[in-house]
């Protein structure tokens, strides 16, 4: 006969094996930058450069991977939305590093070598050199008043028209997570967002929120500097379109998107006889022209119906600031 102390060693040594692992502990959140000051060694370096290569103009980007990496994509004819030739198989990317301390950071392929201080990049491909300019666009329309008739949503002078929101005093704007309490159709709309620096994040843990029509139709508001521009990507309608360019410009610097927006139409049953339509000009250049949009988006808080939607500006757990929102009513 077995000891009692032996039973109960092997009672609790099966227990013991059916009780389930413990889950991993989920790695700490990428850090998340709103100021330059803040942003670290490798943010001086990240932008935009252009310049003439061997007579013909040619454009790079640059984009932090974090802790020293680094991204170029070549531009064949200019940057993106202004003078690119749009062909996506001819672009390049090269990996690059900046060594601790180092005020440089190089790239390098089969075809040569490209090196910036942040300010210039000096090319030498194939035995052909050009210095390339860093360049600081912004939106056309940044800025743009409000016309006769428009409903101001926020003005950063007093006007707030999302209940509850919260001001970051230090950029004057609203963080993200809010919905308006006016509802619109049809309607056109102008919003100006600014995107954290998040260099060790990846995908949709970038500087991640989204701008829904009515409640309903998101336009995707993501880091996707640098990127393929995807539907899942800044400008994007996720599942339904990506953009025509991508258009995003780096982390901390402020962009718009302004919407001309055509809501569905229902029957007197209640039947929809019309999908949604928008067109999207992201940093002035048109990405979206009269999208059909054949249902709500993922995540959309509200249902389609023929009831008018308010403003949503989403909130994914990273710290995007919004400000100059107004809408005018078709």
């Amino acid at each position: 006969m077995r000891s009692p102390a032996l039973l109960f060693c092997l009672i609790t040594g099966l227990l013991s094996a059916q009780q389930p692992a413990s889950p991993k502990p989920k790695p700490p959140p990428a850090p998340a930058y709103l100021t330059e000051a803040e942003a670290g060694p490798d943010f001086v370096f990240q932008g935009e450069y252009s310049g003439l290569l061997d007579g013909d103009p040619v454009a790079v980007q640059v984009w932090a991977k974090g802790k020293g990496e680094f991204e170029l994509v070549s531009y064949a004819g200019g940057l993106p939305g202004d003078g690119w030739d749009e062909d996506r198989d001819s672009q390049e990317r090269v990996t690059g590093h900046r060594l601790p301390g180092a005020g440089t950071v190089t790239f390098r392929n089969e075809d040569g070598q490209a090196t910036t201080d942040g300010m210039t990049m000096q090319i030498d491909t194939e035995g052909t050199k050009a210095t390339l300019k860093k360049q600081t666009r912004s939106s056309p329309t940044l800025g743009a008043k409000p016309p006769a008739g428009a409903v101001v949503l926020f003005d950063g002078q007093g006007i707030n028209r999302f209940p509850g929101s919260k001001i970051d005093e230090n950029l004057g704007a609203l963080t993200q997570g809010i919905t308006g309490e006016d509802t619109f159709g049809d309607c056109m709309l102008h919003v100006e967002f600014y995107l954290p620096f998040m260099p060790e994040a990846r995908g949709q843990g970038r500087g991640n929120s989204g701008l829904y029509l009515q409640g309903r139709y998101e336009v995707q508001m993501l880091d996707s500097f640098a990127l393929a521009g995807k539907d899942n990507e800044c400008g994007g309608l996720y599942k339904i379109a990506a953009p025509k360019v991508n258009m995003c410009l780096p982390p901390l610097t402020w962009q718009t998107y302004d919407v001309d927006f055509i809501a569905a139409k229902f029957d007197a049953a209640g039947q929809k006889t019309a999908n949604a339509r928008l067109t999207v000009r992201h940093n002035g250049v048109v990405i979206h022209e009269n999208q059909e949009l054949p249902g709500p988006t993922a995540a959309a808080p509200r249902k389609e119906d023929s009831t008018p939607g308010p403003v949503y500006l989403q909130n994914h757990g990273n710290p995007v600031r919004y400000r100059n929102i107004w809408v005018v009513r078709k």
